[in-house]
């Protein structure tokens, strides 16, 4: 009967022993979960600063070259088409046709030429504060666009006659039926036409989404 018992009896503790294995299952998951890197929700401020940067540099490329783009175009027109017949470009439909506009794009407001200086001025300020949570390609763009042609026709503003802060800004794109006007305001139009979109689809510049 001992005999029996001894052959036939209670097995040995496996199962003990394969529960063990299943434990270290478990925690080599854990720790696999440990290493894993985290999402960029949870990757905390490192992540989104980084976004940052890369937008930041996208708004200051793209104001520099709106920028320089106007004022090399109003070195040329200056030197080469003021105080000249207008060019046709596309017969009467666009012409360049250099003049002195002391007021806002377009030929507006001469009247405010000061006041003008200053909310370009104010602009800037406000696209400075908002580049610091900027970390939207679309915004970044229209962004830099917008700064770019406010630099563009303040530099027109504090640099040329009559004087500081009462400059008269160079115009030369004359189409047919519209006023006259520079790549300065273009970059400001434009700029500006991106950013009614963007606000549209919900889309702000830190880059999240909302629907309301």
């Amino acid at each position: 009967m001992a005999e029996a018992e001894r052959i036939i009896g209670t097995p040995d503790i496996p199962e003990a022993d394969g529960a063990e294995p299943e434990q270290s299952a478990s925690g080599s998951g854990a720790a696999k979960g440990q290493d894993e890197p985290a999402s960029p929700d949870e990757q905390g401020p490192q992540g989104p600063e980084g976004k940052g940067k890369r937008k930041l540099l996208v708004l200051f490329a793209v104001a520099v070259i709106a920028y320089a783009l106007d004022l090399v175009s109003k070195m040329i027109v200056v030197a080469k088409l003021e105080h000249h017949e207008p060019i046709a470009i596309i017969g009467d439909w666009l012409q360049f046709n250099a003049i002195r506009n002391a007021g806002a794009a377009f030929g507006m407001g001469e009247a405010f030429t000061v006041i003008f200086t200053f909310i370009a001025t104010a602009v800037i300020v406000v696209i400075a504060r908002l580049a610091r949570k900027l970390y939207s390609l679309p915004w970044a763009i229209a962004l830099g666009m917008l700064l770019g042609g406010a630099l563009g026709n303040l530099t027109d503003r504090i640099f040329r006659a009559p004087g500081v802060f009462e400059g008269a800004v160079v115009d030369f794109i004359a189409p047919k039926g519209f006023a006259v006007f520079n790549l300065a305001d273009s970059a400001i139009v434009c700029g500006g036409f991106l950013i009614v979109i963007l606000s549209f689809r919900g889309l702000d510049p830190d880059g999240t989404v909302h629907k309301d």
